[in-house]
């Protein structure tokens, strides 16, 4: 079930969140908590019922693995060890069985046939959470072991299907304080405003910068010799979509799990007014970074054996952040790009020292995105010369695109009857919201600035837009794109 679709937005998000304040009204926390879990399954197996099982194999095992490392003093580094090897071999199987296969097949001349493995939904965001709990079990940082909040922590939908990636730490103390109290105007109103806010970011600007990113890669893709044109328009209209579509997504859950009471942690701080790569990875998919920092990282040595033990730290840190986003070898090209990209950063920061004023922050914020842009096309592109295709064409001569289709008469808000004039103010659009108003995390949920979130009429106007652009603009769910890492 998709944030998107006119089910979860006008029948299952609203009858959950009734049914849950309603149990949570009579004093029935227990059975909230509970309803609100079968409901997260019910969500999860919206899109395909087999899959329940594993999740809830999954939720099972774990706990029992979290449990026993909390509490017994023998066999721990055993038991923690077959917990890692059964979320990373099931997150393996289901993700690069098939990778694996292939390239083993390519090198050694084999016929290993992995067959057809369809890959559940989420499995490598709840994989991370599940490894985070049985790890700070071993090192006794647990100390909620209720395993309705631990299932629910799990399972919790708004986060469920793609993030944010939560703590144990974060989310199950604020199941165990939930109370009747916390079900306030200003919380509905704020949950509901982000959502809106998100959705208009994922119907509107992702959904309608889409149409201009797929018709240059699959050019690239057939063996198609791109202008200067069509590689720029593909690369940056691919920049921001991923950027809106996932950021969207990000405000949805935040704003559909406000609507429990429940505050999930801050994931995009507008990365891309970044002005360094570094800045970059405090600011985009904050809760992965932390993850990796925590979990990765750090347990490599962090920067404690010395700079050149740190930076190759760094770049398998963001190696292997790279393969968990994908089995294939354009996300591994993406995740060394980052690494490199890193350690020149900090090289530099420690040869030339950090640059103030406002020219250095100009070009340092220039150069980070044209970095960061130019790895997404890695990151976009279904094969690795369809990557390389894209970005020779960035030096091409420039031209009007190709290829764009004739039909495209632009989004709700630009109509246009010339492709490249559509193309070039949605660009505008996308650039306007990118780098120029708060973030949502500043504008909602931030009561120290100016912009913090209030009920008003201001605000109410503001959510009204979004949602008549939203309803023009809908014309039927369109998947995330990181659904399918």
């Amino acid at each position: 079930m998709l944030f998107n679709s006119v089910a979860y937005i006008f029948a299952f998000l609203p009858l959950t969140v009734c049914v849950f304040w309603l149990l949570m009204w009579f004093g029935r926390k227990q059975w909230a908590l509970s309803a609100l879990s079968l409901a997260s399954l019910f969500f999860y197996g919206w899109w395909n019922p087999v899959y329940v099982p594993l999740l809830l194999g999954l939720v099972l095992a774990n706990y029992a693995i979290g449990y026993y490392l909390a509490t017994a003093q023998r066999w721990r580094r055993s038991v923690l060890t077959f917990g890692l090897i059964l979320n990373l071999g099931t997150l393996g199987y289901f993700k690069y069985a098939a990778f694996l296969a292939a390239n083993a097949n390519a090198v050694l001349g084999t016929h290993i046939d992995a067959g057809t493995i369809l890959l559940p939904l989420a499995i490598s965001f709840f994989t991370f959470q599940k490894i985070a709990f049985i790890c700070d079990a071993y090192a006794g940082k647990v100390n909620d072991l209720s395993f309705l909040r631990f299932g629910l922590f799990v399972s919790f939908f708004p986060q469920l299907i793609a993030g944010p990636i939560v703590h144990h730490r974060e989310i199950m103390p604020q199941f165990a304080r939930l109370e009747m109290k916390h079900l306030t105007w200003d919380i509905l109103a704020t949950g509901l405003s982000l959502f809106s806010v998100g959705l208009f970011k994922k119907v509107v600007l992702a959904d309608g910068l889409s149409q201009f990113v797929g018709p240059v890669f699959t050019a690239a893709a057939d063996g198609s010799t791109l202008n200067a044109g069509d590689s720029w328009l593909g690369m940056m209209a691919y920049t921001f979509q991923l950027y809106f579509d996932f950021s969207g997504y990000s405000d949805m859950a935040l704003g559909s799990a406000l609507l429990f009471g429940i505050r999930l942690p801050v994931n995009f701080y507008s990365p891309y007014k970044a002005t360094s790569i570094i800045d970059f990875w405090r600011r985009w998919h904050i809760t992965l970074s932390n993850f990796l920092r925590d979990y990765l990282y750090i347990p490599l040595g962090g920067n404690r054996k010395g700079p050149l033990r740190r930076y190759l730290n760094l770049f398998l840190t963001m190696l292997l952040g790279g393969l968990w986003h994908g089995a294939g070898w354009t996300f591994v090209a993406w995740g060394a790009l980052h690494g490199a990209y890193l350690i020149i950063n900090h090289l530099f920061r420690a040869v030339v020292g950090e640059r103030k004023g406002w020219t250095a922050g100009l070009a340092g914020f220039v150069l980070t995105f044209l970095a960061v842009a130019v790895a997404w096309v890695f990151f976009r592109a279904p094969t690795f010369p369809a990557a390389i295709t894209v970005l020779q064409g960035l030096v091409g001569v420039i031209d009007m695109p190709q290829f764009l289709p004739t039909a495209v008469t632009g989004t709700v808000l630009i109509i246009s009857s010339q492709p490249e004039e559509a193309a070039a103010a949605m660009m505008a659009i996308a650039g306007v919201f990118a780098f120029l108003p708060p973030n949502a995390a500043q504008y909602f949920l931030d009561p120290k600035r100016r912009f913090a979130f209030a009920p008003n009429i201001l605000n109410f106007l503001l959510v009204a837009a979004c949602w008549i652009c939203v309803i023009i603009s809908l014309g039927g769910p369109s998947e995330f794109l990181y659904f399918q890492f």
